[in-house]
């Protein structure tokens, strides 16, 4: 077993020891790929969504080196009529590309990076294939061997883009990684004689030069269009249910914290490590974040893009924001306008992205503490007042506090709703989204809820474990604070909570377009269980 040609299996031996979940349905789906146009695979994912664990899985099953039968057994691939007929046949070259720039970092040789890399491998192979003369490329290298001896080789490129990532700047060592790239990957027959198949993985998709992909024989696979490995993304709500039950935990408190993620096949994806990490410390908590650093996510949310900061002021109120993910270059410094940053994001694993409706959101409380802790110690004072604004919103609600209510909502439409849109009770809802930010932490929202004779406009349910009043919330335009709270009595909203049993407090707000004024009126009701689910003061 070699460093890069034929590591072996340890790597995904030391997976299978630990908390796993089958995912090995990813190499029936490369197997399909392996010789044919479509053998060359590129998966991009944020950090710690388990692209390592694939490259390592790959690698065990395709590596002739080894014997991986014992690791296999009773995974769902050794069901496949596939799995005897590639397993261990092949030679494998394995590239952790972060290893290269790293220790090229450390001994100060990265203008070196791509050449040492080559050379490297080259060594290895002479070793394992010492007739065949040394070539002074590898392209060159793998193409005298398969002429030789007819043997195709599988690549596994595990975080290809991290050149680009960590010398950003460096357009010339780019330019060289790109040339052994497409000398590898885009050489027509020769790619075709030496190459049985690729997979590569990474934060980000191919670089584009203008419109076109660097290596446009590659199928890619990416966290805007997944296509059919949208289940591969992260763990399926199926998945976490499931050790949900083998480990004792809360699934209701795992959807909170690390769902999110939907794509057209699979409409709900978790955060596999972050998953993993709650089940192996027995405790709920923001794991993914702390393995990144929330620099990462200020240095982008706090570029000064048209737009950007009332995105990111609605994403915290919970909306859906729509973006065109077509301009962004793939790269993190060819930003050139709100949307570039917004795709980079969801890269990046801080948005979801909504391919039917073309929107981004902030998936799960994880990721939206993160969010809120980058913006309240960075540059966007106006978002970090608006977040602190909400604590006092909050607690000015819970007090009856009319005045201060109206005020706080003010300051909210001010900060995170463009004038021009706002002339609407959706509009107003939109600010009361954003307003009651600080609800997120302890309330569950809904938006009209069904209820009585009609839809209540915004309704807070306490989390469990809350002595927090429930809150039903109702919106008038151009009329009066009293005729909310009136509607919410006729029209008998609080009907639907006859089970609730807990203190309700009605607030009603009302915006003037004329006067431009938020008005409030808030009164407390308990439900009476004895008189069929009625309301009392």
């Amino acid at each position: 077993m070699g460093k890069y040609l034929n590591i072996g299996n340890d790597g995904f031996a030391a997976i299978r020891k630990g908390i796993y979940v089958d995912k090995t349905e990813l190499i029936s789906f490369i197997n399909g790929t392996l010789g044919t146009t479509n053998k060359l695979t590129c998966v991009s994912r944020p950090r710690r969504f388990g692209k390592s664990f694939a490259a390592k899985m790959l690698c065990a099953y395709y590596d002739k080196s080894c014997d991986s039968h014992a690791l296999f057994k009773g995974l769902k691939i050794a069901e496949d009529p596939s799995f005897e007929q590639y397993l261990n046949q092949y030679d494998v070259i394995y590239l952790d590309i972060t290893e290269f720039t790293s220790d090229a970092f450390v001994k100060g040789t990265m203008a070196d990076v791509v050449t040492n890399l080559e050379q490297q491998v080259i060594d290895e192979l002479c070793t394992v294939y010492p007739d065949i003369p040394r070539q002074d490329s590898l392209p060159h290298m793998l193409y005298s061997i398969a002429d030789a001896t007819g043997n195709k080789f599988i690549f596994i490129i595990d975080e290809w883009d991290a050149l680009f990532r960590e010398n950003q700047r460096d357009t010339f060592l780019q330019e060289s990684y790109l040339r052994l790239l497409l000398g590898l990957f885009k050489n027509s027959g020769k790619t075709d004689k030496m190459i049985e198949a690729a997979y590569m993985t990474g934060i980000l998709p191919i670089k584009k030069y203008g419109t076109q992909s660097a290596m446009t024989d590659f199928r890619e696979y990416t966290m805007t269009a997944p296509k059919k490995l949208a289940e591969f993304v992260g763990f399926t709500e199926q998945e976490v249910r499931q050790l949900c039950t083998d480990y004792h935990m809360d699934f209701s408190e795992f959807r909170k914290w690390y769902d999110g993620y939907s794509f057209n096949r699979v409409k709900s994806v978790y955060n596999p490590n972050s998953v993993i990490e709650a089940i192996r410390n027995e405790e709920i908590d923001n794991y993914w974040t702390q393995s990144e650093t929330y620099e990462s996510l200020r240095l982008y949310i706090e570029m000064n893009e048209d737009g950007l900061k009332e995105a990111i002021i609605q994403m915290l109120g919970g909306a859906k924001i729509k973006i065109d993910t077509a301009t962004f270059q793939n790269d993190m410094t060819t930003i050139r306008c709100r949307d570039d940053v917004l795709t980079l994001l969801v890269h990046l694993g801080y948005l979801a992205y909504d391919i039917k409706n073309r929107s981004v959101s902030i998936p799960n409380e994880e990721v939206r503490q993160e969010f809120v802790r980058a913006v309240t110690t960075g540059k966007h004072t106006e978002i970090a007042n608006l977040i602190r604004g909400s604590d006092q919103l909050l607690e000015a609600t819970l007090n009856m506090d009319c005045d201060a209510v109206a005020a706080a909502i003010e300051e909210a439409h001010k900060a995170g709703t463009a004038p021009a849109f706002y002339n609407n009770e959706q509009a107003l809802r939109s600010v009361i989204r954003v307003a009651y930010i600080s609800c997120i932490d302890e309330y569950l929202r809904i938006d009209e809820l069904p209820s009585g004779h009609g839809y209540a406009d915004v309704v807070f349910f306490p989390k469990k474990a809350s002595a927090l009043p429930l809150l039903l919330v109702e919106l008038k335009w151009n009329k009066t604070e009293k005729s909310a709270i009136r509607q919410i009595k006729e029209k008998d909203y609080p009907q639907i909570l006859k089970d609730y049993g807990g203190d309700i407090l009605l607030v009603g707000i009302n915006y003037d377009a004329k006067s431009k004024k938020h008005t409030c009126e808030i009164e407390k009701y308990q439900l009476n269980s004895k008189s069929g689910g009625g309301i009392h003061t």
